[in-house]
């Protein structure tokens, strides 16, 4: 982050913390206190001489809040353009140094920086406003309109940028992260039918956006369907005789995380069936059932009910 984006993110800050004063008051919370503080060492510009070395002072492997990792990742790559270690370094993200590294006397707190994650005292918004200053890619555009956005989310929230590897950014490791909220999903993942996101074949970030979309469910393609052919496209037809549930919405009888029935199907066979198709040839409430349905249930007779293109297939069989 250059010299013009840090005067932009203190602009950023100085017009937020004008707002909230003017809404809230001067006297009614502490975290607008430790925001104007931050403004006002935007201000001042007191960046350090030494960069990283004088934080790397405290927040070293042996402490509990050791910054050390990011030198394994992009962030604290020096050779990288765009690298935050090849601006100002630790300031780039968390403000100027100020006077933050010397001991305060008596029981005053120490000088505050802007921090990340939830017991920061900066709000989620201020906090992703120093993430978006430099990632401006078309993929974090429209962050705004997320429904993690809505939700009050930090970037922080699902990325660890001091770690030698984000989780998130692991396949083998990012459905966890998503689960730590999404907890009926990870409930779903480990039923009898699933697709293969517990082994990292498939991940959360392969169908949802977490970023931005104006799809339902966050999904990367305009319907769930559109989702859906994307890897099975043998179902996406056009068919000469189509089965209507197909078309309409595939979750209609398929739940996507998990189920305890086979091909993820919401209901068992018959059962599923029958909730539209109120038919006399095969009534499982007669004693021991009717034939017909046993076995492969209603497939036993309707093999193609994805939809079929033999000229016999009007019943979706061939």
């Amino acid at each position: 982050m250059d010299w013009v984006s840090n005067r932009w993110l203190s602009m950023l800050f100085l017009a937020l913390a004008i707002v909230a004063t003017s809404v809230y008051g001067e006297d009614s919370d502490p975290k607008q206190d430790i925001e104007l503080q931050l403004v006002e060492k935007f201000s001042k510009g007191k960046y350090s001489r030494k960069g990283a070395n004088d934080c790397l002072r405290c927040h070293d492997d042996e402490s509990e809040q050791s910054a050390m990792g990011i030198f394994d990742n992009i962030h604290g790559n020096v050779r990288h353009p765009d690298s935050p270690m090849n601006a100002n370094q630790c300031e780039a993200c968390h403000g100027p140094l100020g006077n933050h590294a010397r001991k305060p006397r008596g029981n005053k707190p120490r000088e505050p920086m802007i921090t990340f994650g939830d017991l920061s005292p900066v709000s989620a918004e201020k906090q992703n406003s120093v993430c978006l200053s430099c990632h401006t890619d078309s993929g974090r555009a429209a962050w705004h309109s997320s429904e993690h956005a809505f939700e009050d989310l930090s970037c922080s929230s699902c990325h660890k940028v001091h770690q030698k590897q984000d989780p998130v950014m692991v396949p083998e490791l990012q459905t966890e992260v998503c689960t730590n909220c999404h907890v009926r999903t990870k409930s779903d993942l480990h039923k009898r039918t699933s697709h293969p996101i517990l082994n990292g074949d498939m991940t959360c970030s392969n169908c949802h956006d977490a970023h931005q979309t104006v799809n339902e469910y966050s999904l990367k393609w305009r319907s769930i369907n559109d989702s859906c052919f994307e890897c099975h496209a043998e179902k996406r037809g056009p068919n000469l005789w189509e089965h209507e549930p197909v078309s309409e919405d595939c979750s209609l009888c398929h739940n996507p995380h998990g189920s305890i029935n086979q091909a993820l199907l919401i209901k068992r066979p018959p059962q599923l069936c029958q909730d539209c198709h109120k038919v006399p040839h095969a009534n499982v409430d007669v004693p021991n059932g009717d034939l017909r349905v046993r076995g492969g249930s209603c497939m036993n007779c309707h093999t193609q009910v994805h939809g079929s293109n033999h000229p016999r297939g009007r019943v979706l069989s061939h």
